[in-house]
């Protein structure tokens, strides 16, 4: 049976595993955290409308599921060249025929980082910026920013979706409280139009939904720095802030930039349309996999990391692996399959999004939106579980 290790326990790795134990291959996952992290409903979390726990997926449940070996412990190296991988419990890994890397990205540093919490960070953020609402809501007023950034060596790494589904989850909740008209809330970002990518149908809501709300936008100025109550831009003018959330464009995993493995301008590892690594030195070796956001995608200038093309990717390069193992041709690639898919929740309802090559379009999805989402929430654990069966096609 070949053995298959898979670095990374979010999306693209869990997925990854889970397809390969289907396909019989002897399969070990590693992972820094013991659960996987369901981010896309952790917006729920900082409005109290859901429990951390409601976003944790037990590793070890994942694990008597479906069959696979699990390692808790972070990576701290790895070198193709030398089929080896160490870990921060001091194992030394290097009895692989297929290594997948699905460990996901870094952050861009930003001066005074510091002094703002991101929703797509580390998980326990989510609890920080519960308890920073909590004591604005007791105070009964405050000024508060959500923004985004971007990295300009990929256009891809930008993930903006869940600020807008905070934002908007905040507003609904202050407004619930009655002290909305209280709060100033704001939303930033350094390019002239952030959510662009999603087109320009989306782009319009987005203005009316900011117009329709009251909330404020501050965009097109480079962010210089963070201060405890203020964000300073690059003409020297301030954004006054209680607090701030702030999601930091991906860059590449440091331990990526440490290893010997090939990878564009952000730090992300370069992949073939199979997801396979591509290495220019024809010695290096060929049963490398990069899934996720770790790798780096290729094609349309709005497309973007999201869970669902990591899921997308696991699912081929599984299917990929038992080609060549079968000694056959039938590869699948990812570029096909690449689109802008999420259904943003506003805490009373949702807008539908979707973009690929074709077309782009936003509509929304009053009260009934949000209560889909919450069902995908339910589904993404379950499925993943085995406990109900996947959507054809996911």
């Amino acid at each position: 049976m070949k053995k298959v290790l898979i670095l990374g326990g979010g999306f693209a790795g869990i997925d990854a595993a889970i397809h390969l134990k289907k396909l019989n291959y002897d399969v070990t996952l590693v992972s820094e955290r013991d659960y996987f992290y369901i981010y896309p409903t952790s917006i729920w979390i900082p409005t109290r409308e859901s429990e951390f726990s409601d976003m944790c997926v037990d590793l070890s449940q994942l694990q008597e599921a479906h069959g696979f070996k699990l390692i808790v412990s972070s990576v701290t190296s790895i070198s193709a060249k030398e089929s080896c991988v160490t870990l921060a419990n001091g194992e030394v890994l290097t009895e692989y025929d297929y290594l997948i890397i699905a460990m996901g990205a870094s952050k861009m540093k930003h001066s005074g980082l510091e002094n703002t919490l991101s929703i797509c960070g580390a998980p326990e953020q989510s609890l920080l910026i519960r308890d920073k609402l909590d004591a604005l809501i007791a105070k009964g007023s405050g000024k508060i920013c959500f923004g985004f950034g971007g990295n300009p060596n990929d256009t891809s790494a930008v993930r903006g979706g869940p600020g807008f589904e905070l934002l908007f989850n905040v507003h609904h909740l202050l407004k619930k409280k009655a002290i909305r008209h209280n709060f100033d809330l704001t939303f930033f970002a350094p390019m002239a139009e952030p959510g662009k990518r999603m087109g320009p149908q989306a782009l319009k809501m987005m203005e009316m939904y900011f117009s329709r709300l009251g909330i404020q936008a501050h965009y097109g100025k480079k962010i210089i720095n963070f201060e405890e109550r203020a964000i300073v831009f690059e003409d020297d003018t301030k954004l006054e802030s209680d607090f701030t959330m702030f999601i930091p464009a991906g860059d590449g995993h440091e331990v990526i930039k440490n290893s010997d493995l090939p990878t564009n301008a952000a730090g992300f590892v370069k992949i073939d349309d199979f997801c396979n690594v591509v290495f220019e030195d024809s010695h290096m070796p060929r049963n490398i996999y990069a899934i996720g956001d770790t790798a780096a995608l290729e094609g349309y200038e709005w497309r973007a990391k999201q869970g669902h093309i990591a899921e997308v990717m696991a699912k081929i390069t599984a299917h990929n692996i038992e080609m060549r193992e079968q000694n056959q041709s039938d590869f699948k690639g990812y570029h096909e399959h690449l689109n802008i898919l999420c259904v943003m929740d506003s805490g009373d309802g949702a807008a539908f999004v979707y973009r690929d090559e074709k077309r782009a379009f936003m509509f929304p999805l009053p009260f009934i939106g949000h209560w889909l989402k919450k069902g995908w929430g339910v589904y993404c654990r379950y499925s993943k579980l085995g406990k109900i069966p996947r959507i054809p096609g996911m």
